[in-house]
């Protein structure tokens, strides 16, 4: 089952590539949230069962819940609807992507790592580049939030890889998780006017 949720994590990555409106990536972050929380309860099952349901919460409410519901309210105070209009053509990101998703294979295939399988270890490379490929190609700060989102995304992920040898690694993905995540949103949300262009391109 387990699997199954990281491929259908996988393929949420790549439609980011070829996604145009703001609310498609909203609802990308929100579905990955989910699948974050399934991957987490199926695979820490050494775990105590108190700390896996604070990780179940916290991946809930803050991945799956708050951080959509937050990016919603950044989107509807600035406006902005489209993501693509200041950035790589969709289809040259999934050309990248796609080699990305060779590349991380080959990595992680070629690091042995006693604690995480090759496909665990894939999976967090290509979510890793996944997030740092939209903070370099696009303009939009928005997209530069969901880009470090991603990059969240991929620390938990791994995370979760290691919970069953390392729970510390868990506590300290979700404290990662909840500081960079309110400050990142809460930075650019209190900082943006409502219908502006201030969330257009970053500025100095």
């Amino acid at each position: 089952m387990v699997d199954y949720l990281i491929v259908v994590f996988t393929i949420t990555l790549i439609y980011f590539a070829s996604a145009e409106r703001l609310i498609i990536y909203i609802n990308l972050l929100a579905i990955q949230g989910l699948l974050l929380c399934g991957i987490a309860v199926f695979e820490l099952t050494e775990v105590d069962p108190l700390n896996l349901l604070l990780i179940v919460s916290e991946t809930l409410l803050i991945k799956a819940l708050l951080v959509p519901f937050m990016l919603k309210k950044i989107m509807n105070r600035s406006g902005v609807v489209k993501v693509h209009r200041q950035a790589m053509p969709g289809f040259y990101l999934l050309i990248i992507l796609i080699a990305g998703l060779f590349a991380s294979v080959i990595i992680a295939d070629s690091i042995p790592n006693p604690y995480v399988t090759a496909f665990f270890m894939a999976v967090s490379f290509f979510t890793l580049f996944t997030g740092l490929l939209l903070i370099v190609t696009h303009k939009l700060i928005i997209s530069h939030i969901t880009g470090f989102l991603i990059l969240e995304n991929a620390v938990f992920l791994f995370s979760i890889a290691v919970g069953n040898e390392m729970p510390m690694m868990i506590n300290i993905g979700i404290l990662l998780d909840i500081f960079v995540g309110v400050l990142i949103i809460g930075y650019f949300g209190l900082r943006l006017k409502p219908r502006t262009n201030e969330l257009t391109m970053l500025k100095d």
